[in-house]
Order: structure tokens, then sequence, then C-alpha cells
């Protein structure tokens, strides 16, 4: 979403969001909480996997289409047909994958998994290549190691922490399924003649802001500014945020921090604003993306300093 805001680009409504008729004429968000690449199982935090997302794209490139030739009183709640192949294509997905695995798996069960996500992936994204997408811009995944969700549950043993409190395997396996998606993107950009692949190194981002937080403006790393339990992590899995719940027979609210600005994690999973703002700023210099870009931004996008 900041990122959104900081090149100037209207936020996107949601696929959902078109039972409450809003308009759709910049663009579509098909993003889901809690999905994953790989097809979703009935234990699985939502049912609206990638391939579902790619199937929901398709019906409503079909029917947009459909509504364009009903007349002009349609043209301002849907994108033009043009739009199909000249907009932008965002994705940010496979950390629930991976997050999701350990809680079952070992770590070398879940290194092998990459494979198998990535292929689920590379077969989306010829679906969106074949229904015309040409520019693709390709989140890797962040440090899973260090958010106080995984640390509260699979770092309770200081031997399994890095040195800036992150748990070590989590953050192995996102590395690994980094490298293999850096990879699926320089296949894909050389299977793909016609298109405009951009991979942006979000783990770097994201690594750099926890082990240099002080350096950037905030007090609290891997703590959750929302939440309950206190220091170090102020995390509890059974209550989440702004909830309250009877913990031993006595009341437990997880309340909001007194200032967000200083927490680089909301809720135990998800970054603050002002984290989000940060991350923004450094995929907007271009120096973590492949390829880079310095003064302009690809797909030539009007940008907002």
């Amino acid at each position: 979403m900041q990122l959104v805001h900081e090149m100037d680009r209207p936020f996107l409504n949601a696929y959902f969001d078109s039972l409450g008729a809003p308009s759709f004429e910049k663009g579509c968000n098909f993003a889901a909480a809690g999905s994953t690449v790989l097809p979703a199982a009935a234990s699985s935090v939502s049912p609206f996997s990638f391939g579902i997302q790619v199937a929901q794209f398709d019906r409503f490139k079909q029917r947009t289409l459909e509504l364009l030739t009903e007349g002009k009183k349609f043209k301002k709640y849907v994108p033009h047909s043009d739009f199909f192949s000249k907009g932008l294509y965002m994705f940010d997905i496979g950390q629930n994958d991976l997050a999701g695995a350990f809680y079952s798996q070992s770590e070398d069960q879940v290194l092998a998994s990459s494979p198998t996500i990535l292929s689920e992936f590379e077969t989306g994204l010829k679906k969106l290549y074949d229904q015309g997408a040409r520019k693709f811009w390709i989140h890797n995944t962040g440090p899973l190691g260090c958010l106080p969700q995984n640390i509260a549950l699979f770092g309770k043993d200081p031997s399994k922490l890095d040195e800036f409190g992150c748990v070590s395997a989590h953050n192995r396996a996102a590395k690994l399924f980094n490298l293999q998606l850096h990879a699926l993107c320089t296949k894909l950009q050389g299977g793909f003649g016609d298109a405009n692949i951009t991979y942006v190194d979000i783990f770097s981002i994201k690594s750099d802001l926890i082990a240099n937080y002080s350096k950037y403006g905030f007090e609290n790393s891997t703590a959750a500014c929302c939440g309950y339990g206190g220091p170090p992590l102020n995390y509890d899995s059974r209550v989440g945020c702004g909830q309250t719940k009877i913990l031993n027979g006595s009341s437990a609210t997880a309340e909001e921090c007194s200032d967000a600005t200083e927490y680089v994690n909301w809720d135990g999973i998800h970054y603050t604003e002002a984290a989000n703002m940060h991350v923004a700023s450094q995929i907007l210099t271009g120096k973590y993306s492949d390829p880079p870009f310095s003064d302009k931004m690809p797909f030539l996008l009007r940008l907002k300093f």
C-alpha cells in the first residue's frame, strides 16, 4: 500500500468489492490475507491461493471486456481494454507457504518444498502472460524468522536464534526460496521475450531495517506494537491485536502501543505503517531491483517524490 502511495498511483479496490459496485477503472487488487501460492488445504488460513486469484483475474478480464461492449455507462467502473497489456502486475506471495510449512515439517522438508511452490507460481505467471500481461513486478519474501509470531513459537531455544534475535531456520528457508525465485525471474525474462520482469529484493531491505533499526529512527525491531505479554516480543498467539481473552483466570487484552512509529512490527505478523514507508522508500531507490533502476521507475510510471 505504501509503495502504491509513493508511486502516486490510486489504491486499488479489492476484487470482492465488486459486490459494492466500486470503480476498477485504474485496476484491481486480487490479494487476500493469508493466501499461499500452493492450493489451499483444509488447514489453510485463506482459500484464495494464487491459482484461484489468477482464475479471478481471468473472470475479471472477461467480464470487463463484456461490459465495455455494452456502452459508455460502464467505462468509469472498469479498466480500458488496453490496460490489460499496459498495466503493471505486482506480486508479493510465498511467505505464507514457507511459514505455514514450519508448523508441521522439518527445516529440510521446508527447504525441499521451494521448487514445488515456485512451479505453481510459474504456472500462474504463464497464464497471466497468455492473457496479455507484460509488465511484472515480483517481490521476494522477507526475513520470516524476524517476525515476533515465529520467534515466540520457534525461538524458545536461544541457540536457534541469530545475532538479531531472529529464527535462523526460517531465514535460511526464505533465502533459499528467494535465490530460486530470482532464478525463475531470470528464466521467465528469457522465455517472455516481450515482457518486462522486475525482481525486488524485499528480504535485504527488511533485514537491513531490523539489523539497523535505531539508525532509521525505530526503538523496537522484533517486538509487536499491538500485542500482549510485554518485552521482549509483546506477542502472545492466544490474544490477537485488539482482542481480550481470559488467560489463567484473568482478563488479557492486546493493546496498541503509545507510538507505532517506534516499532518495526505492528501485530507480530505485519509491519507498521512507518516500517512499510521505509521499505517503500528503499524500493524506489532502484538499487534493490533486478534489473536496477535509478533515474526513473521501470515501465515509465510517474512518481511522486
